[in-house]
């Protein structure tokens, strides 16, 4: 704890000097006021400011907010709860957290944490100055654990759903990755041939004299062209309209849109839609766990929610709910959950036991989510695939039959 010297005026009037270990400067003036003492000069002189100095001087930016990616995120979670279960008090375990992190934006944030609870503000507050990062579900999940004493239980359920959305996301950008490469090889290959093999054989097919070609070859032979003398045309347009689309979706109105119409794309919709109802299920869960009411945790799963379309139902449940309307009747008229989460919403509310299922909703979301990921990942290169081998199939038999009309044409002479 911080000591802090003092000067300050008794009763008497006589000056008098000494050292008080509080917890910040406020504190300090309280204690002089409660001893009848007048401060006149209260300066902190332990080593807490040579500790302040020396994190300055090796680069830690203490007290400016850092924004941490969700493996930092998770790293700090769990560390933060081992030191805790471990038996050490808050400022310590950020202390010893601040002390041997390797990672700066950790370092940083621990060290902004600790300065922040030893001036005496609370652990859910500190954690909003300390990074962006730390969301209002974050932040009012720890308040909870403050509050209840549960701190490490709490932090170390935190950190299991993070891991859980880390992995579903990680997840879900591999299995896009092979296609995406396979679709780019595509492209490749198209402009490739139009541009530079296809205007080779048209020059020997001038060259020869050859005959007519087959229809196929024809319209290759024109796309060719037309790639050759448009492609920057070609190439602008697929630029604009890229530009145009993104700028659409992020006006209110498109944005509401496309947020709906992700969840129906076929194939890749029920797993973005999967994933909503996992992260959703899994949140709640938490929340009326740890004994958050049901009207609050559902404000901060909507505050917490970046879908739009989906959003709008939430408000609408949170508004129904909090009317004295139960949380499965608003879900079952909004459309927008599906009838097995209902169903299990339901019989909670009926049982008293809402955490439990969704609990159990959760787990079988993540048990969908990973059946669905996995057709996904062997259906999207099976097709992409197939849909090469057609373009290289059509290519080489165009090519061919260029060649053996040249071939033709050269015999005729």
């Amino acid at each position: 704890m911080p000591s802090f010297a003092y000067t300050a005026i008794d009763n008497t009037g006589t000056k008098v000097s000494g050292s008080l270990s509080v917890r910040n400067k406020s504190e300090a003036y309280r204690e002089l006021e409660s001893k009848s003492l007048t401060p006149v000069q209260v300066k902190e002189t332990d080593e807490s400011a040579a500790a302040k100095a020396k994190a300055k001087g090796s680069g830690l930016a203490i007290g400016v907010p850092v924004k941490l990616k969700r493996p930092q995120m998770i790293l700090f979670t769990e560390e933060l709860a081992d030191l805790l279960d471990a038996g050490l008090q808050l400022e310590q375990a950020l202390r010893v957290l601040s002390e041997r992190q390797q990672d700066k934006a950790l370092k940083t944030v621990a060290a902004t944490l600790r300065e922040e609870i030893r001036e005496g503000t609370n652990f859910s507050t500190a954690l909003k100055k300390a990074s962006p990062s730390f969301d209002d579900l974050y932040r009012n999940l720890v308040a909870a654990g403050e509050a209840s004493g549960a701190l490490p239980e709490i932090l170390r359920r935190l950190a299991g759903n993070q891991k859980q959305m880390y992995d579903l996301h990680r997840r879900t950008v591999s299995a896009m990755i092979y296609p995406a490469i396979l679709i780019l090889g595509c492209i490749v290959l198209l402009f490739v041939f139009s541009t530079v093999l296809m205007p080779q054989l048209t020059k020997l097919i001038k060259k020869t004299g050859g005959g007519e070609l087959p229809l196929i070859s024809e319209l290759l032979i024109k796309f060719s062209n037309f790639m050759n003398s448009w492609w920057w045309l070609v190439l602008t347009i697929g630029i604009a309209i890229f530009i145009l689309f993104k700028a659409f979706i992020r006006t209110p109105k498109g944005h509401f849109w496309w947020d709906n119409a992700k969840m129906k794309i076929p194939a890749f919709g029920p797993v973005v839609a999967g994933r909503f109802y996992a992260q959703f299920c899994h949140t709640m869960s938490i929340l009326v766990n740890n004994g958050v009411p049901l009207l609050n945790g559902l404000k901060l799963v909507t505050r917490g929610t970046t879908n739009i379309f989906v959003k709008k139902h939430l408000e609408k449940a949170v508004a129904d709910v909090g009317d004295g309307i139960s949380l499965a009747r608003t879900m079952d008229e909004s459309g927008t959950f599906p009838p097995q989460l209902v169903d299990r919403v339901a019989i909670g509310e009926q049982t008293g036991e809402l955490g439990k299922a969704f609990s159990k909703a959760a787990t079988k979301y993540d048990e969908d989510l990973d059946v669905r990921i996995g057709r996904l990942t062997s259906l999207i290169p099976m097709v992409v695939l197939i849909a090469m081998a057609v373009v290289v199939g059509v290519v080489a038999f165009a090519i061919i039959n260029t060649i053996f009309g040249s071939m033709s044409g050269i015999g005729r002479k």
